[in-house]
């Protein structure tokens, strides 16, 4: 069997977790889950932003780059909570866009991406979950994390066009977007197999997919 690298990508409250784990069960896959509970510094980034946004991504940097070294030395195939790539492109730029990182922090975290990014293999498949702000919220006041209480949907909004622009320049492998707002791979076993399928399929070819609704 080939080996394979998928990694789970979208905004707050998707379902990034929750869908990694549910294919690596039904792929048997081994999955690597984004540390958010582990990040020390995540509750103050979310009382004050400009104060701890450097430290807060350079921790979830140094997280992905562990698991980046952990699942290339797994002998099966891997799937991954949230990608590097985000870390960068919508976390970081966000932060730095709304003047919640200065100019100096910024330069010296996009310098650290940069070099990592260079050495490091694409994932075989980018899997997006798109989701609007409603849902995002919904979804977000369900889980209950105290730290996200105050997320704006402004901030949400923000983060959602990032990844708009993001993924309209990502060259680097092939995107599978998944419509989250109508896709219930939890409560719906039929939606997860779909995913799975889908998964499956472009893996077998090359391009980019859209899938643009449930099934």
């Amino acid at each position: 069997m080939p080996k394979h690298y998928i990694a789970v990508a979208g905004n707050i409250g998707v379902g990034k977790s929750t869908l990694t784990s549910l294919l690596s069960e039904r792929l048997a896959w081994e999955p690597f889950l984004e540390g958010v509970t582990d990040n020390p510094y995540l509750p103050d980034f979310y009382r004050d932003m400009e104060k701890w946004s450097f430290h807060s991504q350079v921790f979830f940097l140094g997280r992905r780059l562990l698991h980046h070294r952990q699942l290339l030395d797994r002998p099966n195939s891997v799937i991954q909570d949230r990608t590097v790539y985000e870390d960068a492109e919508i976390f970081a730029r966000n932060l730095y866009q709304q003047g919640r990182m200065s100019e100096r922090d910024y330069a010296t975290y996009n310098e650290l991406y940069q070099a990592v990014t260079a050495i490091m293999p694409p994932p075989n498949l980018v899997i997006y979950l798109q989701a609007t702000v409603p849902t995002l919220q919904a979804r977000i006041s369900s889980r209950g994390r105290i730290y996200e209480r105050h997320i704006s949907t402004d901030y949400l909004e923000q983060l959602n066009q990032l990844y708009a622009d993001w993924l309209g320049q990502f060259t680097l492998c092939p995107v599978l977007t998944l419509p989250a707002d109508r896709l219930d791979f939890v409560a719906n076993q039929a939606h997860l197999d779909l995913i799975a399928d889908r998964i499956l399929e472009r893996l077998r070819v090359k391009g980019v997919v859209v899938l643009e609704g449930s099934e």
